[in-house]
């Protein structure tokens, strides 16, 4: 005999087939995602700090429109040109007017900052810091500021950094002595460390502001060696308006994202480790591959369980049943399982004390009656989408799907309920819609992709019907019909009664059956033994039908209407049609199918 693998091989073989392709593809779409994600968290990065640099930029221009908005100011103009023979209370009055102005233009930012007028002609300066109004002007010769400039204030007693700009009036105006008045904007740096601050709080960085030979604007918890090496390494090369780097530093790689303000000139920095962005995606690699080690462990430990508590004890059980093949029934298993394999082993042991007995009797007796013929029709009708079901529920438990488990759950203890039970093999056909509606709920949610109706009216639902009667045609229906259809499908099960006969219709939008196959298919049910060529449930189904209402009852097939899919006709007695056929002892006889 040629070597064939145990079923513990078999399922250990299994569990390695579905562990590595899993690993493999987890790989290869780790690195795809791994790139993917690491691209758009640099874009990310980028387009943050460009943002961020628009809004101080924008915050600036409007500082840089304040001279603007000054110098076509009334009072201002009145005070440039004042009427002459003015008293000198009146010019007093029109220098408070200027100063309330700048005070009031001061205060209109979101930023800290300083407004001020020099009037070289009247050596006169008035500004909303106190320390400067009412000063004299400095250095007529020096060139007006028409930029934003990086310089240190000392006007308060001790030095604060500020950028400063200046606007002279007239615009043509190069010299602070040439000008009728010089505006000047000033802003201490201050505000541009607080919102590096923000910026820094939120996307966990470390921003400064650099310019060649300038002191660099930093954040108020910078880190200053290694903000240090930044601006060393990007002041070797030439800068564009945005960009992006990779600069490797003390072993780590940083990515640096930098942008130039339209206003100062300056560029706007921050860096991150690269190992920070892709911290997420390596954690959650790391959590699935210790995940799969454990998965491993698992099977491992299923597997030498398995062998020990099923492997030994169907080796032993094997070489009991060869043993009696071989004509010893005086042999017996004395293996000691200590599980459910001990009642199966002394159930063995006791049917090879009584098998003789039972070959002299077997030809004497009559060992199926019409029940026993029924149940045992039953009981090879089987859900084989338990092990299915389970996986669904514990996939979906593994997602945290709560509502799937409970009705996946739901609907498979009441599937089990209905066909566990054996005391009565006679059900109604409410009963049996209702388990056939719990086990297209199953479908319905491992699928996802499969609709039902039921229309029957509630006359026929306490029409007497055997157990188990119209699960194996719906589950034809999904197998054969509905599951390989790309774009899902719908069953309808309809009912109605015609003359003595209840007629309950199950249609599906399947592939169907062509002429031949239809035509075979009801050939194959009339045969009195069940052949390869036919499914046993179908086969089932009919001849319960047949053995408890008679030949004219049973199953019936036909194309659908648009041509699309199956109808499957189920047709019985009434109760009351039965009850008078039984009277007359005429059941086994034949009977007219009814018109459909």
């Amino acid at each position: 005999m040629p070597h064939r693998l145990s079923m513990f091989n078999k399922i250990a073989f299994t569990i390695i087939l579905l562990l590595v392709p899993v690993v493999l593809l987890y790989g290869y779409s780790n690195r795809i995602a791994t790139g993917v994600v690491e691209e758009q968290m640099r874009s990310s990065s980028l387009s943050k700090l460009v943002f961020f640099m628009d809004q101080m930029d924008g915050t600036m221009e409007n500082l840089s429109m304040f001279p603007v908005i000054l110098s076509d100011d009334p009072h201002i103009r009145d005070f440039l040109s004042p009427a002459s023979g003015e008293p000198e209370s009146g010019l007093l009055k029109e220098q408070a007017r200027v100063t309330e102005k700048l005070g009031l233009q001061s205060v209109s930012s979101s930023w800290s900052n300083e407004s001020t007028f020099a009037f070289p002609r009247k050596n006169l300066v008035l500004s909303s810091n106190i320390y400067l109004n009412g000063s004299e002007v400095e250095s007529p010769g020096r060139k007006i500021m028409n930029d934003w400039t990086y310089e240190r204030d000392n006007s308060r007693g001790y030095p604060i950094d500020t950028f400063v700009r200046e606007t002279g009036v007239p615009a043509a105006a190069v010299k602070v002595g040439e000008a009728e008045a010089v505006i000047q904007v000033r802003f201490p740096i201050q505000n541009i460390s607080d919102m590096l601050d923000v910026y820094k709080k939120e996307n966990r960085g470390d921003p400064f502001l650099f310019r060649s030979n300038e002191q660099p604007v930093r954040n108020s918890t910078y880190e200053e060696t290694a903000s240090a090496k930044v601006i060393r390494e990007l002041g070797h090369g030439s800068l564009g308006q945005s960009g992006q780097r990779l600069l490797k530093m003390d072993g780590q790689t940083y990515l640096v994202s930098y942008s130039k303000s339209r206003q100062l000139g300056w560029y706007l920095v921050d860096y991150v480790p690269v190992e920070r962005i892709v911290a997420p995606i390596i954690q959650a690699r790391n959590w699935f591959y210790g995940s799969i080690a454990f998965l491993i462990l698992l099977g491992l430990l299923a597997s030498v369980l398995l062998y020990r508590n099923v492997q030994i004890p169907l080796s032993k059980m094997i070489a009991g049943v060869k043993r009696m093949k071989g004509g010893d029934l005086s042999w017996r298993i004395g293996y000691k399982a200590n599980n459910e394999f001990d009642e199966l082993i002394r159930h063995y042991n006791e049917m090879a004390g009584q098998i003789q007995r039972l070959i002299e009797d077997i030809y004497s007796e009559r060992l199926r009656s019409r029940e026993a013929t029924l149940k045992q029709l039953q009981s090879q009708i089987n859900p084989h989408f338990l092990y299915n079901s389970l996986f669904f529920i514990i996939n979906s438990a593994m997602m945290e799907d709560r509502d799937s488990v409970i009705s996946m759950s739901e609907n498979l203890a009441e599937f089990y309920r209905y066909t566990t039970k054996v005391d009565n093999q006679l059900s109604t056909l409410g009963e049996e819609l209702e388990f056939v509606r719990h086990y297209l709920n199953i479908h319905t949610l491992r699928m996802g992709r499969l609709a039902f109706e039921i229309e029957v009216p509630d006359a026929m639902l306490e029409e007497p019907l055997p157990r188990l009667t119209l699960q194996p045609i719906v589950e034809n229906a999904i197998v054969h019909g509905i599951e390989g259809r790309i774009g899902g499908g719908c069953i309808v099960i309809t009912g109605r009664q015609e003359g003595d006969y209840n007629l309950l219709e199950i249609a599906d939008n399947g592939a169907g059956l062509s002429s031949e196959e239809k035509l075979r298919l009801e050939e194959l049910l009339a045969e009195k033994e069940m052949g390869d060529e036919i499914g046993c449930g179908t086969w089932n189904v009919h001849q319960r039908l047949q053995g408890r209402f008679g030949k004219g009852s049973g199953l019936r097939f036909r194309h659908a209407a648009d041509g699309e899919g199956l109808v499957v006709t189920i047709a019985w007695l009434k109760s009351e049609a039965t009850a008078k056929a039984l009277d007359e002892n005429r059941l086994e006889g034949e009977a007219v199918w009814p018109s459909s």
